[in-house]
């Protein structure tokens, strides 16, 4: 079976798995940062659809209705993601089981977001994987499934089997999958797309644990677009020197710092045209550049459009 490592960039194709009682946060959680990573690579690198068990309409805990594409047994494509949320154990029934073991012979990963280990777990698709939960359940979960290497983090990828611990987490995950598939770089654009940062919710997600020094640089430049800094000062404010600097950016991003920099002062530049009504020069001035004239020429080199044309365009 494949890995998620494995699976070639024209087969992202995600069939998520609802239930009754689904959270409408995890499930923005892990769709945007897809189609954040499609927006800013002007691609369709990742599709997904909605289905239900039999096709049926599914209500969220907060009562959004989904309408969903087709039944699970119609589907098939590179990921299945089970996602119950509340409620979950109602659903751990024999007729799930025999859905979920025949979904996952047509699927290259499954897996499971919030409670959706739960349904795994219990369809005997994680026996010898290395799981997590939603961490209200983790202690539960553990003595369930023994048979389940338990783990209390926010996302486990085993081979073929993806878990997630919740909504918040869903995001972290996905942008890691998309920088595993894609490159950190356009992991980066998306986490600074949602203003993620390592001071708003923990380190950035795509970024690996020995990457700390890394994520505070990417900090300290997030905080610092409308002025931006040199990378001596950057370096500075990390406690590093430049030199340190640009290798750790190199080996773990595989960019300089300057191209990091940039790639987030026009990446700022991009959520302003599309989301706000100001000027060319307003939204020059904010991420650093001299003139609406230098912005643009930057802009139009990494997405291949200019401001006003993608406002045009839209």
């Amino acid at each position: 079976m494949q890995n998620w490592k494995n699976v070639d960039s024209a087969d992202q194709d995600f069939d998520i798995l609802l239930f009754d009682q689904f959270s409408n946060h995890c499930l923005a959680n892990t769709i945007e940062p897809m189609r954040a990573a499609n927006g800013l690579s002007r691609h369709a690198q990742f599709r997904w659809r909605f289905v239900s068990l039999d096709g049926a309409l599914v209500e969220s805990s907060s009562g959004m209705q989904v309408t969903p594409h087709s039944a699970l047994k119609e589907g098939r494509g590179s990921t299945l993601v089970i996602m119950p949320s509340y409620g979950f154990r109602r659903f751990a029934t024999w007729a799930t089981t025999q859905k979920l073991r025949a979904a996952a012979k047509r699927y290259g990963v499954v897996a499971g977001l919030d409670t959706g280990s739960w349904l795994m777990a219990h369809a005997g698709l994680l026996e010898g994987y290395r799981a997590t939960i939603h961490w209200d359940e983790w202690s539960s979960f553990a003595e369930a499934f023994p048979q389940v290497r338990a783990e209390r983090e926010r996302f486990v990828i085993d081979r073929d089997r993806i878990t997630c611990s919740g909504a918040m987490a869903a995001f972290d995950l996905v942008v890691h999958l998309i920088g595993q598939a894609h490159g950190p770089l356009l992991a980066l654009k998306v986490a600074h797309l949602f203003m993620r940062t390592e001071g708003a919710r923990g380190p950035i997600p795509f970024a690996s644990r020995k990457g700390k020094l890394v994520d505070r640089a990417i900090t300290v430049m997030s905080e610092h677009l409308e002025k931006p800094l040199s990378i001596a000062a950057v370096a500075r404010a990390v406690g590093i020197s430049q030199k340190t600097l640009e290798n750790r950016m190199r080996t773990e991003l595989d960019v300089t710092p300057q191209t990091a920099y940039r790639m987030l002062r026009l990446t700022y530049a991009h959520k302003l045209v599309t989301e706000t009504d100001q000027s060319v020069s307003e939204i020059a001035g904010r991420c650093g550049y001299e003139n609406a004239s230098a912005m643009t020429r930057a802009f139009k080199a990494e997405f291949q459009e200019t401001p006003r044309g993608l406002r045009i365009g839209g």
